[in-house]
């Protein structure tokens, strides 16, 4: 890949930043403080920070409102973080080579496939199976029949998409991912053995989702599991069948959502956190890590534990728990104070 180099101006039109120093600098990667090369640039997100890049060899910096940095030329930016990342998206994104189907690649019957794309070895599509512009099918993906995939959207190794999936454009499924795998759907008879029903619906994946290495998409037992433009999901993510994922939605490593539940927009579920199913979680519900929800809750939520309650009453009981010992040891004294006292009337 050819070397990206850009001016500090450059950088700082890009960001919507503002300069301070010298434009003509030349930027030509991004790093950690203490790791810089010469011409990386580097950011800060709080003012006790700029003391570090004494020794930071960086030549440049991006910094919070009202922080200067001394000695090294600047862009100003409301938000370093995510400046750093629109910046450092730009140096690593590669440009998208139209190498074709490999020839130890599978392509089934009736399938519609543009010359822009990528296939490599030992991927398998299945038949009548549409791909847009731009896709990269990596080595081991395993596309069933009738699925269609937008433009821009890559495959990484291993992922399996099974048949009548639909993803948009845009999207990035991580290696061994799972897209449309049968939901856990079972009836019991009076012997209590279960009977599987069968999972005849769809996933649907919207624009600009990112799916996680090892994550599960169930399929819908009827109609569709939807997850919608924007949502982010980490490694190891299971989501159930008739599942709704809104837009922009974040959910962190091993989240668990059983079937039938419906997230709003902007829900934010942490690590190992999990939901009951066939229940709401309004626009903007935050969700601490290893909680459990057992019922629905309204936009703008913020909830932990297990089983889920307010984040504020929630800490309020953890600190009450840490207690408990002491607590415990003043009742027995106090038990046998009353047993003493008894014992004498």
């Amino acid at each position: 890949m050819a070397e990206k180099r850009r001016t500090l101006a450059q950088l700082a039109e890009m960001v919507d930043g503002e300069l301070l120093g010298d434009p003509t600098v030349t930027v030509g990667g991004v790093a950690e403080l203490d790791a810089a090369a010469p011409d990386d640039i580097v950011f800060i997100t709080k003012p006790a920070m700029v003391e570090l890049l004494t020794a930071s060899r960086a030549a440049a910096v991006i910094v919070p409102p009202g922080v200067e940095a001394p000695g090294k030329p600047a862009i100003r930016v409301r938000d370093p973080y995510l400046a750093v990342a629109v910046i450092h998206q730009w140096f690593v994104a590669e440009p998208f080579v139209a190498a074709g189907v490999h020839p130890a690649a599978h392509v089934g019957e009736g399938c519609l496939v543009p010359s822009q794309v990528c296939i490599e070895p030992l991927a398998v599509l299945g038949n009548r199976v549409q791909l847009g512009e731009r896709v990269v099918i990596h080595s081991g993906v395993v596309v069933g029949d009738d699925v269609m995939i937008g433009d821009d959207t890559v495959l990484h190794a291993n992922v399996s998409v099974r048949s009548g999936c639909r993803i948009g454009r845009r999207v990035i499924i991580h290696d061994g991912a799972v897209v449309g795998s049968d939901g856990f759907g079972y009836a019991t008879d009076s012997q209590g053995n279960h009977f599987k029903r069968p999972q005849v619906g769809i996933v649907q994946i919207d624009d600009d989702v990112e799916i996680g290495a090892n994550a599960c998409i169930d399929r819908a037992t009827f109609g569709t599991t939807w997850v919608k433009r924007g949502a982010k999901i980490d490694n190891l993510v299971q989501i159930g069948h008739n599942v709704v994922v809104g837009e922009s939605t974040i959910l962190v490593g091993q989240v668990g959502i059983a079937g039938s539940t419906k997230l709003g927009r902007n829900v934010v579920m942490g690590g190992q956190a999990g939901t009951a199913g066939h229940i709401e979680l309004g626009d903007g519900v935050m969700v601490a890590g290893k909680s459990g929800v057992h019922n629905s809750q309204a936009a703008g939520a913020v909830v932990a534990g297990i089983p889920a309650i307010p984040h504020r009453q929630w800490l309020r009981v953890s600190a009450a728990l840490a207690k408990l010992p002491e607590l415990a040891k003043a009742v027995r004294a106090l038990e046998k104070k009353f047993e003493k006292l008894a014992g004498s009337i």
